[in-house]
């Protein structure tokens, strides 16, 4: 049985934002922001299955899925901050936990940053560590960009291949029909923010307990990142889903369930 409920759309910090919501009213909170070329659709297999134990909510972050978008506006790690601070106030959250997977991890930290209230525990997936003076993010710009470019054309499964070969054929499917909706000069700036903008310097401002998920085969994240990590934020807990690149649930499902721990009984 599908834990699916609705999609909806909220104006909040001056923009339409779309999210999907999935469990329902009853369960503890969870708000998603996907990472930097994901519209929240492509987190539904995640969803459905949190939805099991939290009211879900997978927003569309600016400039992709069906949030609003176009060279209009803003699309600095503050605004999209902003973004999650204000949806959250939007859906009336108050005691919600905050769960980011790479973007949306560093947005999430940037909202606890810039005040944001009401979350009780971060969860943060994979982030990229890079940053002014340190080593590049491992994957390349026109990955994303010729993709994007491609989908825009019309791209099937069988052409996604290319990019995500260990994918299953619906995710590819899924993924080659929403990925024309990630607006390409939102996608560069957020991988230049990668570079240019300094994640590690909002960890002090966390106050929430936060788990730091970590993918044994994604590279993003080494064994000196998390020392750093742990002694900027020293509550931190880190987890390690062994067998998993960046994109944790699409390589272990199952894995990144037993590395929520007891966040999701039943799988730790």
């Amino acid at each position: 049985m599908t834990t699916f409920c609705y999609g909806g759309q909220v104006q909040a910090n001056g923009i339409r934002q779309h999210y999907l919501r999935y469990g329902g009213e009853g369960k503890p909170a969870l708000l998603l922001i996907p990472g930097i070329t994901s519209p929240a659709i492509t987190w539904g297999f995640v969803a459905e299955r949190l939805g099991q134990q939290y009211d879900t909510y997978v927003v569309d972050v600016r400039g992709r899925g069906l949030s609003s978008t176009g060279p209009e506006l803003s699309y600095d790690p503050d605004s999209c901050a902003d973004d999650i601070i204000a949806l959250a106030a939007a859906l009336g959250l108050r005691d919600y936990l905050l769960m980011g997977h790479s973007m949306g991890a560093r947005f999430a930290v940037r909202a606890l940053a810039r005040g944001a209230v009401g979350v009780r525990q971060l969860v943060l997936i994979d982030p990229p560590v890079s940053g002014p003076g340190r080593r590049e993010y491992p994957s390349k710009l026109p990955w994303y960009v010729d993709s994007i470019r491609l989908a825009q054309q019309g791209m099937d499964a069988e052409a996604m291949k290319a990019f995500c070969p260990s994918w299953s054929e619906e995710q590819r499917q899924l993924r080659a029909e929403w990925l024309h909706t990630c607006y390409e000069p939102a996608i560069v700036r957020a991988f230049n923010d990668f570079h240019d903008d300094d994640f590690h310097r909002d960890l002090p401002a966390v106050s929430v307990p936060t788990l730091l998920m970590v993918a044994g085969k994604g590279g993003v994240i080494l064994a000196e990142d998390q020392a750093e990590i742990a002694r900027l934020l020293p509550s931190v807990q880190i987890s390690t889903v062994v067998n998993a690149g960046h994109m944790i649930p699409w390589d272990d499902f199952d894995g990144f369930f037993i590395g929520l721990g007891s966040l999701f009984p039943g799988c730790e």
